[in-house]
């Protein structure tokens, strides 16, 4: 139990009596006692029970002061009606402390650390327990102590702890404190506090203190030999040699990191040294190919430093540093072009076997007499031959600026040189021939179809000259009509500018397909000209709608009609002689209806109905001179109409 303290009495045990006024004698056997407050009928309850007629006070349970350090109770009298008589008086109750609660540490084990060569003195770390009694009390005064050091050497009283405070020093001397030659770099001390003050009457508590001794750089890192050397292939790259170094320090520090440098014998820094992070070693490399031919022999000088810097009074010996000896071996090495790309300008069909270029390669081996043969590698449009001795490339099939293969008026082929040597070697160069054009393309007219209407007022197209060839072997474009007689009455072609012309329909033409006869000409020296055809629909044109849906089931041939009125001109005597055979041979118009169909067809009608038969107009009623002849000597006006519109319906 818990010692309990009442106000007015330390007993476990005591009367009301004493702190209540002194009752009347004549109520001494007619009252009664009466007790309220937590640890009576309030949580917790039952603690405290008080004797309803004697008035004393009894503790019922065990007191714990660390969960309820007092209790407030409330005490009164009343009578056997119960009214009340005396009261309420306060009744305060301290429990006392009692050393019932150990030492506790918040941890079982500590970790500190402390760096090596430290002052004696150095606080490495600080040990807290706490205690659950009175802080007022000496039940929770603590004192610490150092029962146990694992290992014991170099001393066993390596560290002392501060017995009030906790805190844990360093004793041995800076000397003696050195990470390399001690035998552990942890320390284990078993720490023990006790309550009372530390007397042997007092708890304990126990906790682990495991101190690390860390590392200064007060090492400098030594190479493990003086003098390295390596054999190295000429013109290859990459680790060459490794070097070793020892350094005593604490490895994964940057006090043992080394960090490697060339300091003389490389001038063009064909070399370069990195760190491998696993093992400490400098990785020497070779970045730039060496050349046998130049230098056979290199000779570097490398130090090696920590990342970290060394104490003050510590330095890098001669030891941190390594001389490297390199030879080069010789490798038998391909051909070099010179130059690469070679670069050349020459004319696009030229003659077949006309010289392009002189190839110039050489072999680095001038210390081999070695002789070199060339050959083609890469030539997409096969046109090129090349001499295997000589290195001289000729033509073997028209240079065409317009091919595939060239880009922005630019050849490109790969050749190759290979030596003779034991394991023979090759090289590769470049070739770009920059080709200047030549009139060698016929311009043509874009676009083939075009579309007209045949309200002639708004019959207008744009046509344009293209070539595939350069200028000035391409534009300005002259856009004329063909040559054929007649075209001029129905078209009319107008230039619009350099490379664009206008074509416009002179009178209204049935709807229907024609094919026009065109000359474009470029401007080359000398130009061009290609006589070609483009389709011309003629459609009907209503509130901005183009109806072409019948002009591509009719097909008519302009040269087909102009044909006809050649042969027109070429029969015209014939066909007067015709038709004054047939006038003169007919008979008189007869005054009966019925003999109307026996009369002779009108002009019209005649040459109507015989193009609807054939496209010759052969009848034996109405011929096709009948038709041409007559049209003919009145003008032609009529005959265009006819042979453009009637060619149209067929």
């Amino acid at each position: 139990f818990e010692y309990i303290q009442c106000v007015r009495n330390t007993s476990s045990i005591f009367s009301v009596e004493e702190i209540l006024p002194v009752m009347s004698p004549g109520m001494e056997n007619d009252h009664i006692f009466h007790m309220t407050g937590s640890g009576a009928d309030q949580d917790p309850k039952g603690v405290f029970t008080i004797n309803r007629v004697t008035g004393e006070v009894s503790v019922s349970q065990e007191l714990d002061r660390e969960a309820i350090s007092s209790y407030t109770l409330e005490v009164s009298v009343t009578d056997l009606s119960g009214k009340l008589v005396e009261g309420p008086v306060a009744l305060l109750v301290d429990v006392n402390d009692q050393n019932d609660n150990r030492p506790i540490f918040k941890e079982t084990r500590y970790a500190g650390e402390v760096l090596e060569g430290s002052p004696t003195g150095t606080v490495v770390m600080t040990m807290t327990a706490e205690d659950a009694d009175d802080p007022r009390l000496q039940n929770a005064v603590l004192r610490y102590n150092i029962v146990r050091q694992s290992p014991d050497k170099p001393s066993p009283n390596m560290f002392y702890i501060n017995p009030e405070s906790g805190n844990i020093v360093t004793v041995i001397s800076p000397t003696l404190l050195d990470r390399e030659t001690l035998p552990t770099t942890q320390y284990e001390l078993e720490i023990v506090a006790q309550d009372m003050k530390g007397r042997d009457v007092g708890l304990t508590g126990t906790a682990t203190a495991t101190i690390t001794i860390t590392d200064k750089n007060d090492h400098a890192p030594e190479f493990t030999h003086s003098l390295f050397q390596a054999n190295v292939d000429e013109g290859s790259t990459g680790v060459a040699v490794n070097l070793t170094v020892d350094d005593r320090d604490d490895p994964a520090t940057g006090a043992w990191r080394a960090i490697y440098s060339i300091i003389n014998g490389d001038p063009t820094q064909n070399f370069e040294i990195q760190t491998n992070p696993d093992n400490n070693e400098g990785m020497l490399s070779v970045v730039k190919p060496l050349d046998y031919e130049s230098v056979v022999f290199h000779t570097l000088l490398i130090k090696v430093e920590n990342e970290d810097p060394l104490v003050p009074d510590v330095g890098y010996g001669s030891s941190s540093t390594a001389t490297v000896h390199i030879t080069v071996l010789d490798v038998n090495e391909g051909p070099v072009f010179f130059p690469d790309p070679l670069q050349v300008t020459k004319m696009e069909n030229i003659p077949l076997g006309s010289f392009v270029a002189l190839l110039n390669a050489t072999d680095p081996d001038v210390l081999q007499s070695q002789s070199i043969r060339f050959a083609v590698l890469r030539d997409p449009a096969n046109w090129l031959s090349v001499n295997p001795v000589r290195g001289t490339v000729n033509t073997s099939a028209n240079l065409d600026r317009e091919s595939p293969y060239v880009h922005d008026n630019k050849y490109t082929a790969i050749f190759m040189a290979t030596d003779n040597g034991n394991r023979p070697a090759s090289g590769t160069g470049t070739l770009v021939i920059h080709l200047e054009d030549y009139n060698d393309n016929a311009p043509y007219v874009h676009p083939s179809v075009v579309r007209v209407c045949e309200d002639t007022k708004d019959s207008v197209v744009i046509v344009g000259g293209r070539d595939r060839d350069i200028h000035p072997n391409a534009g300005p474009f002259k856009i004329e009509l063909g040559k054929q007689p007649g075209l001029e009455k129905t078209w009319k072609v107008s230039r619009v500018n350099n490379t664009h012309a206008q074509i416009m329909l002179l009178q209204s033409m049935k709807r229907a397909n024609y094919q026009l006869p065109l000359v474009v000409t470029d401007s080359g020296l000398p130009p061009l000209s290609n006589s070609t055809e483009i389709k011309v629909q003629v459609c009907t044109c209503k509130k901005n709608r183009m109806d072409c849906s019948s002009a591509g089931s009719v097909c008519s041939n302009l040269m087909m009609l102009l044909g006809l009125v050649l042969l027109s001109l070429f029969c015209e005597y014939t066909v007067s002689l015709v038709l004054l055979s047939l006038f003169s041979s007919a008979p008189k118009p007869s005054p009966n209806p019925d003999n109307a169909v026996h009369r002779p067809m009108g002009l019209q009608a005649c040459c109507e109905t015989a193009w609807d038969r054939t496209r010759v107009c052969s009848d034996a009623s109405c011929t096709a001179m009948q038709c041409i002849g007559p049209l003919r000597h009145s003008g032609g006006g009529a005959l265009d109409h006819i042979l453009f519109h009637r060619s149209a319906a067929h």
